[in-house]
């Protein structure tokens, strides 16, 4: 999928890809609905009370308790705005439904041998579930964009900070 091309036109998260829209996985979308229930439900009515109960005992500049409480909300509601607006342009993606398993996809898991003989296996997921620990990229990585529509056997040149890569894929697998 070499012609893909990334929208960067917001400051305050990853880019989208053409078509407007954040690729997410069903597990990446019930966690970003989790942590905005989270904020909305239980931490945010927390705070309020603090800011509350401080802003009663006098003096607020000088109140701590007052003073985090209230740059404690401005983060809460800039995060919760984000959370809303990428959830508004999810589109969620189960990768279970990918009928084409000779490709690499949105959300398949692939297996690939670099040119220092580093076997990796990486999932390409939506740019919010995105964990190297977990060997989870973006879909927005030059790694996956690389990946994209590859096949078993094939080999893809892969932009790297040491420069252009060609890597082999040995394997894609996708889950059940």
């Amino acid at each position: 999928m070499s012609g893909t091309t990334i929208i960067d036109d917001e400051d305050d998260g990853p880019p989208r890809l053409a078509g407007g829209k954040f690729y997410m996985t069903p597990v990446g979308h019930a966690a970003l609905n989790a942590e905005l229930h989270q904020l909305r439900a239980v931490e945010r009515p927390k705070i309020v009370d603090i800011v509350s109960w401080a802003a009663g005992n006098g003096d607020r500049s000088e109140n701590g308790d007052y003073l985090y409480g209230k740059r404690r909300l401005r983060e809460i509601d800039g995060r919760t705005r984000f959370l809303i607006r990428r959830l508004r342009h999810a589109e969620v993606i189960d990768p279970r439904h990918q009928t084409n398993r000779a490709q690499v996809f949105f959300g398949a898991s692939v297996t690939y041998i670099n040119e220092r003989d580093e076997e990796l296996t990486v999932t390409i997921v939506g740019v919010d579930e995105a964990d190297m620990a977990q060997g989870k990229i973006s879909i927005a990585s030059p790694v996956a964009l690389a990946l994209l529509r590859a096949r078993v056997g094939g080999e893809v040149s892969v932009r790297t900070p040491r420069g252009t890569e060609i890597v082999e894929i040995l394997a894609i697998a996708y889950p059940s």
